[in-house]
């Protein structure tokens, strides 16, 4: 047999084993840049390292972005040891104290878990993260606005907010809060579907009142060379506004590297929808197992 044809042959089995190989792959999950071209989480660990605030927006019961989360944190905690530190909209800003005293051992697991305001995918979704940061002794800053004053805003409006005492006003960033209506996610939030029910025109400022507070308490607890890896619902820093755009007014020379989460049907090309939500999009199968 012809030594060329043979050759030929054998490279032409070996492409179409790799083509068939790529298409039976099923990939968790894939990477995107804002312009939807496919990146790697090495790029992204690169361009993370060199921010001062890197937002990682979730899909809450997705399991792809919490593993995502723990193993980027573990990377940024190797590469920037007591400099690095934990934000998270998970947690209330009244629960700061609980939160220090179970991340320093002052407190047992149990005490810490029966007090605690915690969601209730807490054990599967963020306990690995509380215990990674109480295993390295990693600060973690609870950087949302207590729930019932959330409500006093979706009730009454940033005046509710007045009347509390000024033990209160410490758990959320000093009033009158700016708000521009005009900006996307608060914009979209007065035409969605809630099932028939009436949207109050305060619900939008009910939300800008907890990114206010996360960019507040991020602000506020950001050293000197310091990288927080701040964990938030997507739509809370999606089209860069959000937690972003408070946090731009308190420090506009930050470095701000932002994530943000998709399902689609088809994850291995970013549809045209969810390019320019974040520096980084992170795709995901939209038939991923979901957790509690």
């Amino acid at each position: 047999m012809n030594r060329k044809y043979l050759q030929n042959n054998v490279l032409l089995l070996v492409l179409l084993l790799a083509f068939t190989a790529m298409k039976g792959d099923k990939p968790a999950y894939r990477l995107f840049k804002a312009s939807g071209k496919e990146t790697s989480y090495k790029d992204l660990l690169k361009q993370s390292l060199e921010a001062d605030v890197v937002f990682f927006g979730e899909q809450h019961h997705n399991p792809i972005c919490h593993w995502l989360q723990l193993e980027l944190a573990g990377d940024l905690h190797k590469e920037k040891g007591s400099a690095f530190l934990f934000g998270a909209e998970m947690f209330e800003s009244d629960n700061q104290l609980l939160l220090n005293e179970y991340i320093s051992n002052t407190i047992k697991t149990r005490n810490f878990e029966d007090e605690a305001k915690l969601w209730p995918n807490y054990a599967t979704d963020y306990k690995p993260l509380v215990e990674f940061a109480r295993k390295n002794n990693i600060p973690f800053v609870a950087t949302n606005i207590p729930r019932r004053y959330a409500a006093l805003v979706n009730k009454g409006g940033f005046e509710a907010l007045d009347s509390l005492d000024s033990a209160a006003k410490t758990l959320f960033p000093p009033l009158p809060l700016a708000f521009d209506p005009e900006l996307k996610g608060y914009k979209e939030l007065m035409s969605m579907d809630m099932g028939g029910t009436h949207v109050s025109a305060n619900f939008p400022k009910a939300q800008a009142v907890k990114d206010a507070t996360m960019a507040w308490f991020i602000n506020k607890n950001l050293g000197l060379g310091s990288i927080m890896l701040h964990l938030n619902g997507s739509y809370h820093s999606e089209n860069y506004v959000g937690i972003i755009w408070y946090l731009k007014k308190l420090n506009p020379s930050l470095k701000i590297l932002s994530i943000a989460t998709v399902e689609q049907e088809n994850a291995g090309e970013l549809d045209s929808a969810n390019t320019g939500l974040a520096d980084y999009i992170l795709c995901v199968p939209a038939n991923m197992t979901r957790t509690k």
